[in-house]
């Protein structure tokens, strides 16, 4: 996308798509498809339905699907302040089963692939809880190892009895590359590791962070330039903004992307896209926060990997990702400048193929023979896209999301007929309820 905008790709009407081994095997005109080629093979009719790359997620946190609403008029700081002693009554069991029913949402929104940014550990919390929770769920998923280790005692923003020391988080960082990490294409489990911010974390645990994933050929995330607040505590602390802090320690290049990116300059842009890092855009929680609208045409331009991410439900209290989508084009057009106007190809694009380029998935986020057999379909027969169906894709992003009717990873389909296969999603959301009431109330 660098120095122009996308030329949308056409559409193929009336077309197939053979799945083979979970990729793709075939794709084309459902005229030049055979008897043979039928021969033995499960036949779905997907007629009156768009059919898509299944949706990329690159930016989570899905404890917090326990605590939404909370804080509801707050700016990050004061958001965090108020949310950090409700999330310390996090337990396995309520890790588990967010992640679980937040997996659910995202399944139904149309995601095949999500990553999940957990950095508060208490009471005997692992990452591996939530990895257990996308195994079972069976979506794509990059687990990143947050932390965090510097408390307000030391100048940070957590409270002390919030952090870990850093050699157990380090130590623990190896012991999840080497349990759960998978290097090989069409993996469905890769860990990334992820100190969780400027205000959170000391200089050396980033250095030692970026170290150990490099050392381990593993990815490395964080938030950065989110806020104004953020902009000025980097500023007053290290004397540096944020990316010109994060450069210092070695956090640029292709293995690394950071959420947010709502106030990074014109040279930031211009620097971010030539060291090749990715930035995860979360319009919907930026301006929940009110932290801003970030400048993702202004990326894009500059080849910067751009994609979408939810962010947490605690600061976007619902994780759809065509919403997401919709939302990204909608705030690229506040301002009024055409320069910064995203299109529905934009929006998609950014939901799909941008997603897996961010994560560094060249087998995913697209159709195409070879490829992950992760799809989607929406039913364009739902009555928000009355009106729309002469122009499919920007009915996706225009009109209001709804479920989709399939979703299928890795040849698998997880949700049909615009439900989860396999999953009393009523009793799911009775238990995480229940759980959700305690850590509130305390």
């Amino acid at each position: 996308m660098q120095g122009e905008r996308l030329a949308p790709a056409e559409p193929l009407r009336d077309a197939a798509v053979l799945i083979e081994g979970g990729r793709i095997a075939w794709l084309g005109p459902d005229r030049d498809v055979t008897p043979q080629t039928l021969s033995g093979a499960e036949v779905r009719d997907l007629s009156g339905q768009v059919v898509l790359p299944g949706l990329v997620n690159t930016h989570h946190h899905l404890y917090q699907n326990l605590t939404r609403c909370l804080a509801p008029d707050a700016g990050l700081f004061e958001w965090l302040r108020t949310l950090y002693p409700v999330w310390l009554r996090l337990s396995p069991e309520a890790a588990y089963l967010s992640a679980r029913l937040g997996l659910a949402e995202l399944a139904l929104s149309g995601c095949t692939m999500t990553s999940d940014h957990l950095y508060l550990y208490p009471n005997g919390v692992r990452l591996d809880d939530t990895i257990r929770a996308a195994q079972d769920a069976g979506l794509r998923f990059h687990a990143t190892r947050g932390s965090m280790s510097l408390g307000e005692s030391q100048g940070g923003l957590p409270p002390d009895r919030a952090v870990e020391r850093e050699a157990d988080i380090l130590a623990d960082c190896a012991r999840l590359i080497a349990e759960y990490h998978d290097p090989a294409p069409l993996a469905m489990v890769r860990v990334a590791l992820a100190p969780c911010s400027p205000f959170s974390v000391s200089a050396e645990l980033m250095r030692e962070s970026a170290a150990l994933a490099r050392a381990s050929g593993v990815m490395l995330h964080t938030h950065l330039a989110e806020t104004a607040d953020e902009d000025a505590y980097c500023l007053s602390r290290f004397g540096l903004r944020p990316l010109d802090y994060a450069e210092s320690l070695g956090w640029t290049g292709p293995d690394v992307w950071f959420a947010h990116g709502v106030h990074f300059s014109p040279d930031d842009v211009r620097r971010l896209g030539h060291c090749g890092c990715g930035v995860a855009h979360c319009p919907s929680s930026n301006m929940r926060l009110a932290s801003g609208v970030a400048p993702t045409r202004k990326l894009l331009e500059a080849g910067v990997r751009v994609a979408l991410g939810v962010d947490g439900s605690a600061s976007n209290d619902g994780a759809h990702l065509l919403a997401e989508a919709r939302q990204a084009l909608l705030v690229s057009r506040v301002r009024g400048q055409v320069d910064d106007q995203l299109s529905a190809y934009d929006a998609l694009w950014l939901a799909t193929r941008g997603g897996a380029a961010v994560l560094n998935r060249p087998d995913t986020g697209q159709l195409a023979p070879g490829l992950a057999a992760d799809l989607i379909a929406v039913d364009l027969g739902d009555v928000g896209y009355s009106g729309a169906r002469h122009d499919p894709r920007s009915a996706l992003t225009l009109c209001g999301p709804t479920r989709v009717s399939l979703n299928m990873v890795a040849g698998r389909i997880i949700v049909d007929g615009g439900r989860l296969v396999g999953v009393d999603l009523r009793e799911l959301s009775e238990r995480h309820d229940a759980l959700s009431r305690r850590m509130i109330l305390g």
